[in-house]
């Protein structure tokens, strides 16, 4: 869901290209939710092998991960931990608004409208735990390493960014700017041509960089107001005030000083009161839980291993497969070659 922050970011579109030789932290479940949303059937259907099981994650992953690494890309994959339990309230709404569109697909398939279902499928997306399992041994055996984040992937992929790890966090949702990330990368996951939603019309969609110390100076903040513009939105960890948009939210934070100013602001002009404490998600946002990733390190991918997950278990077509891969390895072996700081690994 993700706080939002568009119409108040500054943002610059850019090109796969200028992204060469910098290393993103992606915020995995993010990019993997994006694939099992859009890779489907016309009806709606999930991307599936022959014994049922779905593969668009796996789909997604490898053709996307592929066209980074062309690009010059070095990406690492941040994995979600345990999740707060302040992230109780949103699970719950989520599980009944899959269990909704769930019942909407089903309706709509019955009635012929395939339009209207293939949207509400969209909606019924479920990552499992052997979904992520499999995507992590399909990134190892690409060569690409993935991060394991004791909470929170997005946090994670921040603090990476704000420690030198990496250049940017990658994701589609503005929290990583909540939790300090220097720079945003959006849409790398969606980048091409895309339908608009209930029109018979489409747009070009591409990446675009958010830089966290931009926003903050053409919005005249600090990152703890920041902070308070998304309490006042909504986060993954609280409400956010009905009534109240960006724009709106803005004006509230800056005719206030503090977070006590804010709280005191919205419970006498909207007689609203935080469902949590609103200091405890400001700590969250401030300092989340953070593991030491230790060396990051890419490899010349497994073409054995790739192909065993892809085309023996799943049944991807093993000629496409092997002529992404060799296709990528050729790639890799020239930018190895071509670079003034040695073997591209």
């Amino acid at each position: 869901m993700g706080v939002d922050l568009g119409d108040l970011a500054v943002k610059r579109t850019i090109s796969l290209d200028s992204l060469s030789g910098k290393t993103l932290a992606i915020d995995a479940f993010n990019t993997l939710y994006q694939f099992l949303a859009s890779i489907r059937q016309e009806d709606g259907t999930p991307l599936m092998d022959y014994r049922g099981n779905v593969t668009a994650h796996l789909s997604g992953l490898f053709y996307r991960t592929t066209k980074f690494l062309e690009n010059g890309i070095r990406p690492v994959y941040v994995f979600d931990g345990k999740a707060s339990p302040l992230k109780g309230r949103v699970q719950e709404e989520r599980a009944e608004t899959k269990m909704a569109a769930k019942k909407k697909w089903e309706a709509a398939l019955e009635q012929g409208r395939y339009d209207e279902a293939k949207k509400f499928a969209q909606a019924t997306s479920r990552l499992t735990s052997g979904m992520v399992e499999e995507s992590k041994l399909l990134l190892a055996a690409m060569g690409v390493p993935s991060v394991q984040a004791p909470s929170d992937g997005e946090a994670e992929a921040a603090l990476m960014v704000r420690n030198g790890l990496a250049y940017a966090t990658a994701s589609q949702d503005y929290d990583a700017l909540m939790f300090g990330s220097p720079v945003l990368v959006r849409n790398l996951s969606i980048t091409g041509r895309r339908k608009v939603p209930r029109q018979d019309r489409y747009v070009m969609v591409e990446p675009e960089e958010i830089s966290l110390k931009e926003t903050l100076g053409s919005l005249g903040m600090t990152q703890d107001r920041l902070i308070f513009i998304g309490l006042l939105l909504g986060t993954d960890f609280n409400e956010g005030v009905k009534g109240v948009g960006p724009k709106t939210a803005l004006k509230i934070v800056k005719e206030t000083k503090t977070l006590d100013d804010v709280v005191a602001y919205v419970k006498a002009k909207y007689d609203y009161e935080f469902e949590v404490d609103p200091e405890e998600v400001l700590h969250l946002f401030l300092s989340p839980p953070y593991a030491e990733p230790g060396q990051l390190k890419w490899s010349e991918p497994d073409a054995d291993a790739v192909t065993k997950l892809l085309v023996r278990e799943h049944d991807f077509s093993e000629d496409r497969v092997g002529n992404v891969l060799a296709q990528l390895q050729k790639v890799l072996k020239e930018k190895g070659s071509q670079s003034k700081l040695g073997q591209w690994f």
